[in-house]
């Protein structure tokens, strides 16, 4: 099914004219060999991006084989040969390569099997651009790679050859294309079987194409590219067949789908959102290219909203304002067709496979109505966000937060790592979303976790510890879901210590004015864990803060104490009245009781309540400056 769409989408890309045809693949080439008309080199000419680290820019290029190992004399003289044809790396084209030492070292091997493609395949060409090829590999020697004309930085990169003079590249003189399709034709004797994806008797894909997303190579993925079906072992093998054998793809169909995904997972297409281990790649089927490219476009806006406040941000945060609220898809994005088929695919590295974390094939309307309900989970009273928070940013919660030095205005700032996050996370996290299926059952352990061990209580960590409460227990149907916002009625213990321990804090602030570690920094923790051991000693200290400030003894910021103490008594009352007078406090609280703690918390901590003393609103207005976090990714 997977690879039967990816070929059906390569069709719709080849109609427009985005991807290469049968036989060509698009690689990035990093310079040009400028030859004249007797084969003599004239000039490198770069072929890099302007990017701040330039790559080699995308041309459309005869297709390369899969090379795995090394190339061994033995396999030459053999008659296996993998070189590319008109295009590949220094190691093969010009005989030189990087060695261990970062220094240049001749690779005689390669260049000869380089060499010979090109003097066998082109021996009988009339074509000056063709023999001017030919003519500059005979005259070549590794040993001419040398200033000024090459530069150390050039080893192992991809390089082409062209004409001086001449705008077109060799690859693509037309005497060049038709050698390069009559040479990978099939042969008259190739073995054959019914292909899995066409249903036709036609010769099959042995090693399938790689598929090169550079960034799985951050996550172990191989540099050369990875492979969606591939068979090394005989465990993987069955009633004595090998490699693609045992899952037969007709040459064109493997070519299909391995073009349309490479195509996917380039970053300037805006069809691949990364985050963590896993690449999300999707795509639209709508019954015009423009219905499609827009339904896709606000897909990946939905999943990864851009950090900044540039024009696309505030373009797009309107409709996903909506989508938050949960408003129907016809209001904030009339012209795509709820019904528009949409295709979801999720990858991550293995070495040289690429596992499948997973796979959807809905439509459009299914998916805003799942991602609205994400949003709608998230939604907290005081509003934990700006705009609505991609996934990076609710990733980057789950990590530790590292104090920075406060700003000129004295708020807080925090440090983070995005490294620090379980790359598998990133996929689990993604999946639930796109499928309006459960959260990952670590999320919600991993966040109290770092609660605990930071006590950095920030909106989006709140919002995310109740977005995974409400919907176990929209699945269970065991409990009623939580309140966005501050619920005095509600009588479950843990949620109302989280409210008690708010109090407590602000009572000690109150009294006692700015500390380096107040009951937040040292008690958060055991109090939200083991209640019956923390808040006993708690309200002893409440006590003695709730006199001083009768007294008169207080904070700075404080205005009216023996005001401000009277507050606090009656939310003390009402937060414990439906406390036991035996046993107030529960001996241990689990996850599920720890995460309506911390909601409790935030709920009466940054509330505005209109009948508490103007002190109390001050401390709620300073959720907005205390949130700000500086992510390294």
């Amino acid at each position: 099914m997977i690879l039967s769409s990816l070929a059906q989408y390569y069709q719709r890309l080849s109609d427009l004219a985005r991807v290469p045809s049968y036989g060509f693949s698009e690689e990035r080439i990093n310079y040009i060999l400028a030859l004249n008309r007797n084969g003599q080199l004239v000039a490198v000419q770069s072929n890099l991006s302007d990017d701040k680290k330039p790559k080699g820019r995308y041309l459309t290029v005869p297709w390369s084989v899969k090379r795995s190992g090394q190339f061994t004399e033995k396999a030459f003289k053999n008659g296996k040969n993998n070189a590319f044809f008109l295009w590949d790396k220094t190691a093969y084209c010009l005989g030189v390569e990087l060695s261990d030492k970062k220094d240049r070292l001749i690779s005689r091997l390669t260049f000869e099997a380089f060499k010979k493609l090109h003097l066998d395949l082109l021996v009988d060409t009339e074509d000056e651009g063709l023999r001017s090829v030919c003519l500059f590999l005979k005259n070549w020697s590794p040993e001419q790679f040398e200033p000024p004309l090459f530069k150390n930085e050039m080893l192992d990169a991809n390089f082409a050859f062209k004409l001086d003079g001449d705008r077109e590249y060799i690859h693509e003189r037309q005497e060049a294309i038709n050698i390069w399709l009559q040479t990978i034709a099939p042969k008259a004797d190739a073995d054959k079987t019914v292909c899995l994806d066409t249903g036709v008797n036609e010769p099959f894909m042995n090693l399938h194409p790689s598929i090169k997303g550079g960034y799985f190579t951050n996550y172990g993925g191989q540099s050369s590219g990875c492979s969606l079906v591939s068979f090394n072992k005989e465990s993987f093998a069955s009633y004595g067949k090998s490699q693609g054998e045992n899952a037969p793809v007709s040459e064109m169909a493997a070519f299909a789908y391995t073009t349309a995904l490479n195509y996917l997972l380039r970053r300037e297409n805006n069809q691949c959102v990364s985050i963590g281990d896993t690449s999300t790649v999707f795509w639209a089927v709508a019954g015009d290219g423009q219905t499609a490219q827009q339904a896709e476009s606000l897909f990946a806006f939905m999943l990864n909203m851009p950090a900044d406040d540039g024009e696309q941000a505030t373009q797009i945060k309107p409709v996903l304002d909506k989508i938050a609220k949960g408003r129907p898809l016809n209001e904030f994005a009339p012209d795509i067709d709820p019904e528009t088929r949409f295709f979801v695919l999720g990858l991550a590295p293995n070495a040289a496979r690429l596992s499948i974390r997973y796979w959807l094939d809905t439509t459009f309307g299914v998916l805003a109505d799942n991602i609205a309900k994400h949003y709608q989970d998230l939604a907290l009273e005081p509003v934990a966000w700006n705009k609505p928070p991609s996934i990076y940013r609710l990733l980057i919660q789950t990590a530790v937060h590292r104090k920075k030095k406060a700003g000129k205005d004295n708020s807080q700032k925090y440090d983070t790592k995005y490294k620090e996050i379980p790359p598998q996370l990133a996929g689990e996290l993604m999946r639930s979303i796109i499928t309006g299926q459960r959260y990952p059952v670590s999320l919600l352990a991993r966040l109290i976790l770092r609660i605990r061990s930071d006590s950095y209580i920030s909106p989006l960590r709140v919002a995310m510890i109740k977005s995974v409460l409400n919907r176990n227990y929209r699945f269970d149907q065991s409990k009623e879901a939580i309140t966005m916002g501050l619920n005095k009625e509600e009588a479950d213990i843990a949620y109302r210590l989280g409210r008690l321990f708010a109090v407590l804090e602000l009572a000690q602030n109150a009294a006692l004015g700015d500390l380096n570690a107040n009951i937040k920094d040292r008690f958060f923790g055991s109090a939200s864990a083991s209640p019956n051991i923390t808040f006993p000693l708690l309200m002893r200290n409440y006590v003695h803060h709730v006199s001083g400030l009768r007294k008169g003894k207080k904070a700075r910021w404080v205005k009216d104490a023996p005001k401000l103490a009277g507050w606090l008594e009656r939310e003390t009352a009402q937060i414990s009245a439906v406390f036991s007078s035996c046993k107030p406090y529960p001996t241990t609280l689990n996850l599920t009781e720890q995460g309506r703690f911390i909601i409790g918390y935030y709920h009466q901590k940054f509330t505005k309540q209109n009948e508490a003393p103007e002190e109390i609103a001050d401390v709620a207005e300073k959720i907005d400056s205390d949130t700000e976090i500086t992510g390294e990714e």
